[in-house]
């Protein structure tokens, strides 16, 4: 182990254009809670989460949507409690008219215990809730490459 101990994640933070249309999607469609709102200097930003532990903090200081070409954030994973949980994220993500990377739910390789699916917020970052294990009747759009490697 090295000297600083052991790190775990906290929170992410995103960049997003609008905060206001970001907060519905992560709020009424994922589901987190507003545990905080701020401004300054005409900025805004917001602390998400669940059960009271921070999530996700949203800034709304992006001029532009997501560019997957760019170096940094290649998606946010989300770990879901069953398959029927993230067969209703995808019901629910399909009313509100969200991309998804791929159809329905899939495996994160062939024969994986690990699946999911795949889609986009409102500014194009990547997305996906899965599970670790009870996916293995799923099946996976890519032969040789992580689900979530390419969408």
């Amino acid at each position: 182990m090295s000297t600083i101990g052991k790190l775990a994640t906290h929170h992410v933070g995103l960049n997003v254009t609008d905060l206001d249309r970001s907060l519905s999607f992560y709020g009424d469609v994922l589901g987190f809670d507003v545990l905080g709102e701020g401004k300054e200097d005409g900025s805004r930003f917001a602390f998400l989460g669940q059960g009271g532990s921070l999530v996700l903090t949203l800034w709304q200081q992006a001029d532009d949507a997501y560019a997957p070409g760019r170096a940094g954030l290649h998606h946010l994973a989300f770990e879901a409690e069953s398959l029927d949980h993230v067969r209703a994220a995808e019901a629910a993500l399909t009313a509100r008219g969200a991309t998804f990377a791929y159809d329905g739910l899939v495996a994160h390789r062939e024969g994986a215990a690990s699946g999911g699916i795949f889609f986009h917020d409102p500014d194009g970052t990547r997305l996906e809730i899965s599970v670790p294990k009870g996916a293995e009747e799923l099946s996976a759009p890519s032969d040789s490459a992580p689900t979530c490697g390419f969408f």
